[in-house]
């Protein structure tokens, strides 16, 4: 049974409240889960202290279980000093998607124009 830290959606239409929760993998996000361990509320401002309510042990002896943490408990934990979390390159994310379809569009005619070896 893969375990995964992850968050589950609660609150209403237009402002959501996450639950930290450790569930099944195969359960659905706001379904059934195994423990809760803490919330988000991404509408509070950042420096406000009731934004991330997070057990942090809790969260340890899970991931000494074998718990695999999502993206968004990974960055909670990393900021938490828990676990380093390793950062993410896309550098094609800065260049614009026309910039890019032509880049792409150019390497294919290059592509076909070499010469085969045979």
């Amino acid at each position: 049974m893969p375990v995964v830290l992850r968050m589950a959606r609660a609150g209403t239409k237009k402002r959501p409240v996450y639950h930290i929760v450790v569930a099944d993998s195969r359960s659905p996000r706001d379904g059934r889960f195994i423990e809760r361990l803490g919330y988000y509320n991404p509408l509070m401002p950042k420096d406000n202290e009731n934004r991330l309510k997070f057990d942090v042990e809790k969260a340890k002896a899970w991931m000494a279980k074998g718990a695999q943490p999502s993206d968004r408990v990974a960055r909670f934990l990393d900021a938490a000093g828990v676990m380093k979390r390793e950062t993410r390159n896309n550098p094609e994310k800065a260049v614009p998607r026309k910039e890019r379809k032509a880049r792409a569009e150019e390497a294919a005619k290059a592509a076909a124009a070499a010469p085969k070896a045979g």
